[in-house]
């Protein structure tokens, strides 16, 4: 097992072709020949594109040469022909929220911001679809679905956009009933690294149609295409929704209610942990007054009676597991206050180290892995003393850390260097992954091989049959 940094750049792998870096020449080469299509929606402003080369994760900024703002398709394949013609890299963003420098320009070039291409096509009730341009984030969506009794379930918590949602494989709290976003999107609009427009799929449930491109696409980082446009699934809303919070003595309690509730099927829609730290953070950000114990969040979905009797199942397998202090909320404004102090749990950690910075990491494994896989880390965090509370959508073996450091400390940065090589080797003796839904980018590249052995080099010839001048977000997964 390799001891490999996640939290910083490693050497891309050299099978794998990277562009130069362009030159002055090339670029102004590249702005006169797109000014004409796009005039001021392309520029090379140091504020625009530093703003463009950083997302939020750890990792250290470097700034595109120049952005451009495309409209459509059409104009993101005259912007991708240019580029191929050039040799100029070309960077996809949506709205910068990854966490793993997947929008970093660590080798220069184009970054094309698709925020503008943020249309609602057209919305299908009686097929339970929709088809949405790149730019269209996920509030918007479902802000835009009110009135059809319909929403889309994929929530990864930050209002991402759906082309970088479909980009980086996201998910979050609702994975464990509704799925993550490779089971939610049914077709494509791909725009290649030569800049062939594709379309992938189509809008029927399910196909025996040649290679699943869609799913090529989906998790690819933009290393492989830019998505311009998707398809993708609907669900109802219930017509009962009810959330309640448990806590336990030790994560344990919790983990094992979790796996239990699982393998006696119980329907849940949410199944988050928080750990005591986490509590604590949450509290004092969100002024909120929860015991500071290891604690799940719950959802249940359903009709009036359904929703019952899951939560009445449920709070007897919480007892058995010493779980107490059920507080229930089926109110909307209570609900909302429950998971938008879910959502803040990372930005909560900061606080336990006012000034610090930190780092955001997931694994995940198969789920009869987890309870040992939890309580292993949480014991090297103990005995490494960092300061690192444990979140995660348990209900699928998904979990984070946050990771909460000094950055001009070098004892600290080489402490976290070690952790986080224990961590992913933890995941992947389980039989997990080094990533469960933050993506590989930047961070987790140089686990790749070790996750997935001579799979990597056929990875590597997918990239290199598509993409043979490497242009298409450089140096990111492969």
């Amino acid at each position: 097992m390799s001891n490999v940094d996640p939290a910083s750049a490693t050497e891309p792998h050299q099978s794998v072709r990277l562009p130069p870096r362009p030159s002055v020449e090339v670029i102004s080469a590249l702005l006169a020949e797109l000014a004409p299509l796009l005039g001021e929606r392309i520029t090379t402003a140091t504020g625009v594109r530093e703003q463009h080369g950083h997302d939020e994760s750890w990792h250290h900024p470097a700034a595109p040469d120049a952005v451009c703002f495309p409209h459509s398709t059409e104009e993101v394949s005259a912007v991708v022909k240019a580029c191929a013609r050039l040799s100029v890299p070309v960077i996809p963003y949506g709205v910068g929220t990854s966490i793993e420098g997947q929008v970093i320009a660590e080798h220069g070039g184009l970054c094309v911001d698709l925020s503008a291409m943020n249309q609602i096509i057209k919305v299908r009730p009686e097929d339970m679809d929709a088809t949405v341009q790149p730019g269209v984030t996920r509030t918007q969506l479902n802000t835009d679905l009110r009135a059809t009794g319909l929403f889309f379930s994929v929530d990864p918590g930050a209002d991402a956009s759906m082309g970088g949602m479909a980009s980086t494989r996201a998910s979050g709290t609702n994975t464990v009933r509704y799925g993550t976003i490779r089971e939610n999107v049914l077709s494509l609009t791909v725009v290649m690294p030569d800049g062939r427009i594709v379309r992938t799929g189509s809008r029927a449930r399910k196909s025996a149609a040649g290679y699943d491109l869609t799913h090529l696409m989906i998790g690819a980082e933009g290393t492989l295409g830019i998505i311009t446009e998707l398809t993708v699934k609907l669900h109802g809303l219930p017509e009962a929704i009810s959330s309640a919070t448990v806590a336990f003595e030790d994560v344990a309690g919790a983990v094992n209610t979790v796996i239990a509730s699982i393998q006696y099927g119980i329907p849940m829609a949410r199944i988050e942990l928080l750990d005591a730290l986490s509590m604590q953070a949450v509290n004092q950000f969100s002024k909120l007054d929860y015991a500071e114990k290891p604690t799940l969040f719950l959802e249940f979905h359903g009709t009036h009676t359904g929703v019952r009797e899951q939560a009445e199942a449920l709070a007897e397998l919480c007892g058995e597991f010493g779980g107490s202090d059920f507080a229930w909320a089926t109110q909307e404004e209570d609900r909302q206050k429950l998971w938008q102090a879910r959502h803040d749990a990372a930005y909560a950690a900061r606080q336990l180290r006012p000034g610090m910075e930190f780092l955001a990491t997931d694994i995940c494994v198969p789920i009869s892995k987890l309870a040992e896989c939890i309580e292993a880390t949480e014991q090297d965090v103990q005995e490494s003393g960092l300061v690192a509370p444990l979140l995660g959508h348990v209900g699928d073996g998904n979990f984070h850390l946050v990771v909460v450091i000094d950055r001009n400390s070098d004892d600290e940065i080489t402490n976290l260097k070690a952790f986080n090589a224990r961590l992913v080797q933890r995941a992947l003796q389980a039989g997990g992954t080094c990533t469960g839904e933050h993506g590989i980018g930047m961070g987790k590249r140089g686990y790749m091989a070790d996750e997935h052995g001579e799979a990597l080099n056929v990875m590597r010839a997918i990239k290199m049959a598509l993409d043979p001048q490497g242009i298409m977000n450089p140096g990111k997964m492969v």
